[in-house]
C-alpha cells in the first residue's frame, strides 16, 4: 500500500542545523529543538546536519547518531569528483553540485550516470543547482553560509478542513508565526524556509490539493493558482531563509506522479511552472538508457532559465539502475512512487 501523509495537521519537515565542526552538542541541539515543536503540537519528520568543507567518512565519525540525515552543502565540479567516491558508499549523505557560474559540458552530466551505475539510489540525494540561496533546511540544496539552525515544514497538511486557498494559507502563516514564537529566542535560530514540500497523497500531496480547489490538475497549471501561493510565501514569512518557493517533487508527490504517468507532467511543464512559483526539477525519473548529451541540454536550459529570471533552480533526476525508457521503475524507497519513464 502507498503512503499517505499523516493526520496531524502541523508537521515539521525538518530541522537542520548548519555546523563547521559538528557532532554530539549539534545532535543534542537539533533534539532539544524537536522536543519544543513537538511539545507545541507538531510532528517532526527529519533532523538533519550540514556541514561544509568535511569528506564523507569524516562527517559520518563526526555525527554517529543514523537517525540524523547528512549533507555536504554545495560543491563546485573539483570538490563533487572528490567526494563522488565515497558518496558512493554511503546511503545517509547528500550534496548538490553548483553549476550556476560555469559552462555546462557532458562530463557533468555522466556525474549523474556515475551514480546511477554505481549507487542509483543516491541520485535521490543528490542535485545540480543553480543561484542557490544558503541555509534551507531541505536536502539536497542545502548551502552553508554560517552557523545556526533552520526549519521547514510540510504545510500541505494545514489544509485539512478548508475549502478556500485563503483558508489554507491563513492557517500556513498561523502556523509561521508559532513556529517564530517558539524559536525566535534560540541561539542560532536562522528562520523558516517557507517552502511548500509536498509529499504522498492526500494531505500531503500539493496536487491534491490543487484538484481539490481548482478542478483538475490541468486547469490549475493555466490559473492563478500557484501565483497566488508563491506571492504569499515571499510576502508573509516572518522570518524567510533559504528557498522559500513551491517545490513539485514529481515522484514524492505520489497524485502528481499519477500526472507523470497520464502524460501531464512532461518537463516543459514542469519548467513552465518552475518559471513562475517553482524550484525546479525534483526527483524526475530519468531511464538508465537516456542520452547523457540529453541531460546535458536539460541542465543548459535550466542554468539559462535561472540566470534570465534571477531565480534559485535545481534540477535532481533520479533512477533505480535498471529501468530504462518505456520501463516501470522499482526504486524500493518509500518517498518515491513507481511510475513508466518517460524520455526526458
Amino acid at each position: 500500500m502507498e503512503p499517505t501523509a499523516p493526520d496531524t495537521p502541523k508537521v515539521v519537515r525538518t530541522v537542520c542545523a548548519f555546523a563547521r565542526h559538528p557532532g554530539p552538542d549539534t545532535v543534542s541541539k537539533l533534539q532539544r529543538v524537536s522536543q519544543r515543536l513537538v511539545e507545541a503540537g507538531y510532528q517532526v519528520q527529519t533532523l538533519r546536519i550540514c556541514s561544509p568543507g568535511k569528506d564523507v567518512t569524516s562527517l559520518q565519525k563526526a555525527v554517529g547518531d543514523p537517525c540524523v540525515m547528512l549533507g555536504a552543502g554545495t560543491l563546485d565540479f573539483a570538490a563533487a569528483l572528490e567526494i563522488l567516491p565515497h558518496f558512493l558508499l554511503t546511503d545517509r549523505v547528500s550534496f548538490n553540485l553548483d553549476l550556476g557560474n560555469t559552462p555546462v559540458t557532458l562530463d557533468h552530466a555522466r556525474v549523474l550516470f556515475r551514480i546511477i551505475e554505481d549507487y542509483p539510489g543516491n541520485t535521490f540525494r543528490f542535485a545540480y543547482t543553480f543561484n542557490n540561496p544558503p541555509s534551507s533546511p531541505y536536502f539536497p540544496s542545502a548551502r552553508f553560509e554560517r552557523e545556526g539552525f533552520a526549519v521547514g515544514l510540510q504545510p500541505t497538511n494545514l489544509a485539512a478542513g478548508q475549502s478556500t486557498l485563503e483558508g489554507w494559507l491563513q492557517n500556513v502563516e498561523k502556523a509561521w508565526w508559532e513556529v517564530e514564537s517558539l524559536l525566535k529566542d534560540e541561539p542560532g535560530y536562522l528562520g523558516l524556509d517557507s517552502s511548500v514540500a509536498p509529499l504522498f497523497r492526500g494531505a500531503g500531496s500539493l496536487i491534491g490539493l490543487a484538484r481539490r480547489l481548482e478542478g483538475s490538475f490541468d486547469r490549475s497549471v493555466t490559473s492563478d493558482f500557484y501565483l497566488r501561493i508563491t506571492d504569499f510565501l515571499r510576502r508573509r514569512n516572518p522570518r524567510p531563509v533559504g528557498l522559500c518557493g513551491l517545490m513539485l517533487p514529481c515522484l514524492e508527490d505520489f497524485e502528481l506522479a499519477d500526472e507523470y504517468q497520464a502524460g501531464r507532467f512532461p518537463l516543459e511543464r514542469n519548467l513552465f511552472l518552475s518559471m513562475h512559483c517553482g524550484l525546479g526539477v525534483d526527483t524526475y525519473p530519468v531511464g538508465v538508457d537516456e542520452d547523457p548529451e540529453r541531460v546535458a541540454q536539460v541542465l543548459r536550459l535550466v542554468q539559462g532559465l535561472s540566470h534570465r529570471h534571477g531565480k534559485p533552480l535545481s534540477v535532481r533526476l533520479v533512477s533505480d539502475g535498471s529501468a530504462g525508457i518505456g520501463q516501470t521503475t522499482d526504486f524500493r524507497n518509500q518517498y518515491l512512487a513507481n511510475v513508466v519513464i518517460r524520455p526526458l
